[in-house]
């Protein structure tokens, strides 16, 4: 799976989370996943609340339009984002440096 992949309603995306990572970040990592550094702890799902704010705030969608859909406890996790799709690639492209 690349980092991203669209669906009918949204955006599939793969996340390598980083907690306790500093500041909040959400950047191209490889070419399988984004790179997301957050302040918050691993503890208590703090760290994958983080995340889910982080990564609707970087695609311009509410928190609620923003769910895990594996990787709980992993490092490596897969999120949905609802919304248009082609929007949402080219959030994610441009994450890339690819242009949009």
């Amino acid at each position: 799976m690349s980092a991203w992949r669209p669906a009918a309603d949204g955006l599939a995306i793969a996340v390598r989370l980083t907690p306790r990572g500093g500041r909040n970040a959400l950047t191209a990592g490889t070419p399988d996943h984004f790179a997301a550094r957050v302040s918050a702890p691993p503890v208590d799902g703090a760290a994958n609340a983080a995340l889910i704010a982080l990564v609707a705030k970087t695609f311009g969608v509410s928190r609620g339009a923003v769910r895990l859909i594996a990787g709980d406890t992993a490092r490596l996790k897969r999120l949905f984002v609802t919304g248009d799709p082609t929007a949402l690639a080219r959030i994610a492209a441009t994450l890339y440096g690819q242009p949009a």
